[in-house]
């Protein structure tokens, strides 16, 4: 199963492992089952300190647990976890066998202090490039603390239970048989929400920071580029970001990035973190700006609110806040997100493996989305505002000869339908004639742009009518001491290589900005 490239890397990794533990298989006679053994068994081989057993009694066949020896851990493989997921397999067995995690100790020390019952099950997709951040947060939570299980559960290898449980979008995560969340979360956000304390504890510990020279609120190419560009030039430096990476995260192809070849979006966003930490900038991840305050009403530092109540001020600020996916708000898009409404193709796709899906948007990502869902369900149509098709042609000759995609142009949606549970159409309406049309299907994916994060700027940094930061040749914005760079800007064609120019030419002005202002004056206080 595994290429023997791929079998001494693997081998080389386990030489980590120093503690025994047991790899504890319940299958059946399929091929899939056969194949989990045929994996199980490979990596015993490669390990003295790894054991295979196939005596399991799990309910879900295929599936494997790995058991260290004299520990209650409970965390259990529902999938042959390769593809996307190889990665998160072997940091499962790096993990169970003792090698230490490279995660802030502090986080570690929230998971051991965990007090409850956690039972999550975590439905992936093994061509899900979103799914892994999910996987191995909850794999490493079972692994730490035993009042924590976790159960990893392929969904194309569970259509059943998929169905039955109306899941429609991965990673999916279920805690004690609820819904817990959907999308990519870190372990830090996990945890953030099952310790309450945390958001508190956190927002103390940030506003207690001492001012920076430098601080980037958003973390993607963009401010990974000023970020590196600030700390070289030997000045504090800190990046605040929901997510580092920031949308590259989920892009899967990277085949344009100068001098890089070729690379997918949360390999190359991982490249941009080690980095910047290399140069030992301060990042706080999992963080919401919320307010700009200008220096002139700080007493000479800019400072910015974060959503759990903490501040940082900071000499200079760049802002590189990125943009997001636009919605096509329309009835039923929110009521049916994650319901059969998704923005992923690459992830979601294969949920709606033999079902009718519908793609809305005509640019490139449409209908790159388009083909890739032809190879995977019943049938796509595709849906485009203009009359014609926007994206390469090259593209468009590729969609045309698939004898499974319908194209409909001059064509605006205007509703999503559903059952009540989850999708089961899309209406549209020609706007030559008028007339209403609907379509019936499973899954719908839209894909019609992005649109900035900046609505927490409104009223305080001069934004465009598209809500863009109107910026300068230099990254300047209107407010003195702040300025932006990247898919948040008005600078054209939101591309990552031109980001991450912007980003370290925002960094060049900023210390520029630096070292011709003065220092601001900090009050002492008078002793009585």
């Amino acid at each position: 199963m595994l290429e023997d490239t791929l079998k001494a890397q693997l081998k080389a990794y386990l030489e980590r492992v120093t503690q025994p533990f047991e790899l504890v298989a319940t299958v059946n006679d399929s091929d899939s089952s056969r194949e989990m053994v045929d994996l199980l068994q490979t990596i015993a081989s490669l390990c003295d300190k790894i054991k295979v057993r196939t005596d399991g009694t799990d309910a879900r066949q295929p599936s494997f647990t790995l058991q260290r020896l004299g520990s209650g851990m409970s965390l259990r493989f529902a999938a042959i976890p390769l593809g996307h997921e190889f990665t998160s397999l072997v940091l499962a067995l790096l993990w169970t066998g003792g090698h230490p995690p490279k995660v802030d100790p502090e986080v570690i020390e929230q998971i051991k202090g965990l007090d409850g019952n956690y039972q999550f099950e975590v439905y992936m997709s093994l061509s899900c490039h979103n799914c892994p951040d999910v996987v191995q947060a909850l794999s490493l939570m079972a692994v730490l603390n035993p009042k924590v299980k976790t159960v990893v559960i392929d969904g194309n290898l569970f259509q059943q239970e998929v169905s039955d449980r109306e899941v429609m979008a991965v990673p999916t995560v279920y805690l004690n048989g609820e819904v817990f969340g959907s999308g990519r979360m870190a372990v830090e956000e996990i945890v953030a929400r099952l310790d309450t304390r945390s958001a508190e504890k956190d927002a103390a510990k940030l506003s207690s920071k001492d001012p920076y020279d430098v601080l980037i609120i958003g973390g993607g190419p963009a401010g990974a580029a000023a970020a590196v560009y600030a700390a070289r030039k030997g000045i504090r430096t800190g990046v605040a970001a929901v997510r580092f990476g920031g949308q590259v995260n989920d892009t899967l192809a990277i085949e344009n990035y100068i001098s890089v070849l070729e690379t997918d979006g949360p390999k190359f966003a991982a490249a941009l973190e080690r980095q910047v930490r290399h140069y030992e900038v301060d990042i706080m991840n999992l963080q919401q700006a919320v307010k700009l305050t200008p220096a002139e009403q700080e007493g000479g530092y800019v400072s910015v609110t974060l959503a759990n109540g903490g501040v940082l001020k900071s000499r200079s600020i760049i802002l590189s806040t990125g943009a997001r996916w636009r919605n096509v708000n329309v009835p039923g898009e929110n009521e049916y997100r994650n319901q059969g409404v998704a923005y992923c193709p690459h992830c979601d796709g294969p949920l709606f493996k033999g079902k009718r899906t519908a793609v809305i948007g005509g640019g490139n990502s449409g209908v790159e989305a388009a083909i890739d869902l032809a190879g995977i369900v019943t049938h796509v149509t595709l849906i485009e505002f203009a009359d014609q098709l926007k994206a390469d042609a090259v593209l468009v000759s590729k969609l045309k000869s698939l004898p499974n995609v319908t194209i409909v142009t001059h064509a605006q949606t205007t509703e999503i339908t559903g059952d009540g549970n989850k999708v089961n159409g899309i209406r549209y309406q020609d706007r030559a004639t008028g007339t209403e049309h609907h379509v019936e299907l499973e899954g719908i994916f839209v894909q019609i742009g992005l649109v900035p994060n900046t609505e927490w700027l409104k009223g305080t940094v001069e934004l465009s009518r598209f809500g863009e930061i109107v910026v300068d040749a230099k990254g300047h914005t209107n407010v003195p001491g702040v300025f932006a760079a990247g898919d948040c800007t008005t600078v054209p064609y939101k591309q990552i290589v031109i980001a991450a120019g912007e980003g370290a030419k925002a960094s060049l002005s900023a210390f520029d900005y630096l070292i011709r202002t003065p220092m601001p004056v900090v009050p002492v206080a008078l002793e009585a």
